[in-house]
């Protein structure tokens, strides 16, 4: 068995491989083209049974992803599956289970076995927890329980792990040197920080590459080179441990290539909005054009409860400059774990922004969909407009609360409509027209 960037390699095209050209509108050749360099990844374990396949990279649809998953405090999976089928039915192309609950081997599979779109872990969180219980603090990891832990979840079908691989001792101490407003905000940044510091060891993800290669090449589970110095507010933005890390990065991408492993860029973070082209750029420099994949970013520390609006808006950006995946942001970011509200209004934020991105890139379809839009305001066809609505259940309401049935304009406008009131004048003969 090999992986789609193997096969790819060697001329082949995959079932994986035609269904994504057909979704992307392109010929399975230059899919099979852009597998084969890097620059597009379809993530999809070989294990996860009753995946529609996607692909992420260059020119191809910008994707979404939602995240979900139990904590200590909401161990019960019940409604993250809820949380998880709420996030397809808003068109997220994948989720990333984040659990750091109870049983959260058991909350993994039940995830994966549920979900027909990708599905991300990050294995750090679980092998931090299995510290914590065997040795009795995370301090005490070790490289073993990391890989063991890695090995399980690729065994159970993950598509894509997030491995904060470039995390090393120098960007540490650079980022200690330089100093930072929030320090680490990454949740596995922070673990393997505080491991690195206490042990007085390198990181065991970035000193152990080569058998993580191993463990993804068996499974054809993509990495994603996780941004465990991801900026957590403006201030700390592109700074210089952000982008010791970045060129780390970069390094590890050409030794997965060289395996023939699929992988993935992580970006930030929060960001000022005219920094977000820029850092797109030395990401895909840096990192000979692999896929990116960014958390918003958001463009503001100041919106939390409309945090899905601020990392939409940095997200548009992003996307025109070359990020190929957005992970989302919900209204509940920085506040609490989201409702099944949140996911929602965060997967449809993020569709727009990746949507608005893609008109602008040339994706095959994208300025078509607006186009029908267009054309159906023009005639008034409700009943177009509502389908082509990137939320139609939300536009459906919207529009019966608040208009009588049948009526050709909204309530908006009235018997002021600027549509019907010009298409009067232009559908009239004209008087005192010469032949």
């Amino acid at each position: 068995m090999a992986t789609q960037m193997q096969y790819a390699r060697e001329g082949k095209i995959t079932d994986a491989m035609r269904q994504v050209a057909e979704a992307e509108q392109l010929t399975a050749e230059n899919i099979r083209e852009r597998v084969a360099k890097g620059t597009v990844a379809i993530c999809a374990n070989v294990n996860h049974v009753g995946l529609k396949p996607a692909g992420v990279g260059a020119g191809l649809r910008t994707k979404v992803n939602a995240n979900i998953g139990t904590s200590s405090t909401f161990p019960d999976i019940g409604p993250e599956l809820e949380k998880l089928d709420a996030a397809v039915r808003a068109g997220a192309d994948s989720v990333m289970d984040l659990s750091t609950g109870n049983n959260i081997d058991e909350s993994r599979r039940r995830i994966i076995a549920h979900s027909p779109v990708m599905v991300g872990t990050v294995p750090l969180y679980e092998a931090t927890v299995t510290a914590i219980k065997r040795h009795g603090a995370v301090v005490e990891m070790t490289a073993d329980d990391i890989l063991q832990t890695i090995e399980r979840q690729a065994k159970d079908g993950a598509d894509f792990m997030t491995l904060h691989c470039g995390l090393t001792l120098e960007a540490v101490r650079n980022l200690r040197e330089e100093g930072r407003v929030m320090d680490i905000v990454s949740r596995g940044g922070s673990f393997i920080a505080g491991w690195m510091l206490y042990n007085e060891k390198e990181n065991p993800l970035y000193t152990h590459f080569d058998d993580i290669l191993d463990i993804c090449e068996k499974y054809d589970s993509t990495i994603s080179l996780g941004d465990g110095l991801r900026p957590g507010c403006l201030a700390d933005a592109t700074d210089r441990a952000q982008i010791t890390e970045l060129v780390n990065l970069g390094a590890l991408v050409d030794r997965a290539w060289k395996r023939g492993v699929q992988v993935m860029v992580e970006g930030p973070g929060h960001m000022p909005f005219d920094q977000i082209a820029a850092n797109m750029k030395l990401e895909k420099r840096l990192c000979h054009d692999a896929p990116f994949y960014v958390l918003g970013p958001l463009v503001t520390d100041v919106a939390p409860g409309y945090d899905h609006i601020t990392a939409a808006i940095g997200g548009t950006l992003a996307a025109v400059s070359g990020a190929d995946f957005l992970c989302y942001v919900t209204p509940a970011e920085h506040l609490c774990l989201p409702t099944l509200e949140d996911v929602h209004d965060g997967v449809i934020a993020s569709r727009i922004a990746a949507h608005a991105a893609d008109i602008v890139k040339g994706v095959p379809g994208a300025a078509a969909w607006d186009r029908k839009m267009a054309e159906a305001r023009k005639k008034l066809d409700w009943e177009a407009q509502l389908a082509l609505a990137i939320d139609p259940a939300r536009a459906r309401s919207r529009r019966e609360a608040r208009n009588d049935a049948g009526e050709g304009a909204c309530s908006m406008c009235g018997d002021y409509c600027a549509v019907e009131i010009i298409q009067k004048y232009f559908d009239k003969p004209s008087a005192g027209r010469c032949d």
